[in-house]
């Protein structure tokens, strides 16, 4: 299966650089409207046969474009939602409390899904919950899946997850609003990144760019 997992659209606490996680949340600011619906255009050529989004408003309003342009119908999950902040929601994500999430975000894909979030959830509950999502869409059968998720959760799985992505290519390379993740597999054969942001990706191990450690959505 090829599995896109697309960053959401532009937020009002992305601008204000929020740790911003709770259900519902909230919309998109009308730069995060046009990342929308651009996604249909920069997704033209993927043969995308299922669309899904988490239970939080911007994800839903992301993938409402790619729905309409497809005819297919948005499968809404809790799976695939941020990682939650717990204590640290709505503290700033240029902050200390910033780069906790974040490093206890990137403990959970090296191994260490004990470690619990303070107030929050643990890795093994995130990846659980992630996983059970991406093994319902390659259940279906399609061979193409889009899902519309959030920056924290998708470099975690796919760090996790990817045999050739490790921790330090995920946490120095923060998605932008509408970037992509692209992987070939599945739940039973393992996972393969073939892009990010657009960008091949190269082995896990090899040398790369340098980039801001930690990212909060």
């Amino acid at each position: 299966m090829r599995l896109l997992l697309i960053r959401h659209g532009q937020t009002p606490t992305n601008v204000r650089f929020l740790l911003d996680t709770a259900v519902p949340g909230p919309g998109l600011t009308e730069l995060g409207e046009r990342q929308a619906a651009a996604l249909p255009e920069a997704l033209a050529d993927e043969d995308i046969e299922a669309l899904y989004a988490s239970t939080l408003v911007r994800t839903q309003l992301t993938a409402a474009p790619l729905a309409a342009a497809r005819g297919l119908d948005v499968r809404v999950r809790d799976g695939i939602r941020e990682l939650s902040a717990g204590d640290l929601e709505m503290l700033p994500g240029d902050s200390e409390h910033g780069r906790r999430y974040m490093e206890t975000v990137f403990a959970w894909s090296a191994g260490d899904t004990a470690l619990r979030m303070p107030g929050g959830e643990n890795g093994a509950e995130a990846l659980a919950r992630y996983d059970a999502v991406v093994a319902e869409a390659a259940a279906s059968g399609a061979s193409t899946v889009a899902m519309v998720s959030h920056g924290a959760a998708i470099r975690m799985w796919t760090a996790a997850r990817a045999d050739n992505v490790d921790v330090a290519f995920a946490a120095a390379r923060p998605l932008d609003n509408t970037g992509a993740v692209i992987l070939d597999g599945s739940p039973s054969d393992g996972w393969k990144a073939l892009s990010w942001a657009g960008a091949t990706v190269v082995p896990a191990g090899e040398g790369g760019p340098t980039g801001r450690p930690v990212d909060a959505d």
